[in-house]
């Protein structure tokens, strides 16, 4: 099966070796995604400023994949402090409507760049 590489300067330019997200056929992989801010590449303060980052740039490559967060099968949520996964639930309540995808919250020591969170999605579209 072809694979198709998405990429759009509506989220953060990859920082190392990967594309921000790959198409197999109807399904669409996104890579991890920080609190980067896509215009200056810097992150943005804060742990709710970069959960909402984190979010709008999933959102940003899956409608550049031609999709959107609705197609979103699977989601995986990196956290440095597990304190904040209500603020996780809270914002991602805005951006998903049910029924929500299947989600891992995984605690972690450290993400790139200093990052509170991270996240990345499986999409399904068709």
């Amino acid at each position: 099966m072809a694979k198709t590489i998405i990429a759009t300067d509506k989220a953060p330019a990859a920082i190392g070796t990967y594309s921000q997200a790959v198409k197999a056929g109807d399904t669409v992989y996104l890579s991890g995604q920080i609190g980067l801010d896509p215009a200056s590449m810097q992150m943005v303060e804060g742990i709710d400023a970069q959960i909402v980052r984190v979010f709008d740039n999933l959102k940003a490559v899956a409608e550049a994949a031609g999709g959107s967060l609705s197609d979103t099968v699977k989601l995986n949520v990196y956290l440095t402090d597990l304190g904040n996964f209500a603020k996780v639930n809270e914002v991602m309540a805005r951006y998903f409507s049910q029924p929500y995808p299947a989600r891992a919250a995984v605690g972690v020591a450290s993400l790139p760049r200093g990052a509170l969170v991270e996240a990345d999605a499986v999409l399904v579209l068709g």
